[in-house]
């Protein structure tokens, strides 16, 4: 599977066809944005769990992301619901979700949206 990192602009594939990137990617972001970790009141992606996007010519979708730890009690349902709902956008085929711990997450990986939210700014 050819994937393609979703911050560049446009991609090409052998036929020519354009992959709005820009435009699938805010999608993407939005639908991460409104996924909560049930145990802290900020989302996914300001929480610094998301850690790559990745889309090919296909429209199938790759998401890299962690666990604020190993043993999180949503390790099972959190990258299913991440799954699910990404798929829910128009013209996504497939979602392939890989949770990693290289490297593991830390306080420092979340927005400075987050951080205040938290009260840790």
């Amino acid at each position: 599977m050819n994937l393609y990192n979703l911050y560049g602009k446009k991609t090409k594939n052998k036929m020519e066809q354009e992959i709005d990137t820009n435009e699938l990617g805010e999608s993407i972001v939005r639908v991460l944005k409104g996924i909560y970790d049930p145990e802290i009141p900020v989302d996914i992606y300001e929480l610094g769990l998301i850690y790559d996007v990745m889309v090919n010519t296909d429209y199938e979708v790759k998401i890299l992301m962690t666990l604020t730890s190993p043993n999180c009690p949503v390790a099972e349902s959190l990258p299913r619901e991440v799954e699910e709902k990404v798929k829910t956008i128009e013209n996504i085929k497939d979602v392939d979700v890989e949770i990693t711990f290289d490297p593991p997450w830390s306080k420092d990986l979340m927005s400075e949206e987050a951080k205040l939210e938290l009260g840790m700014l």
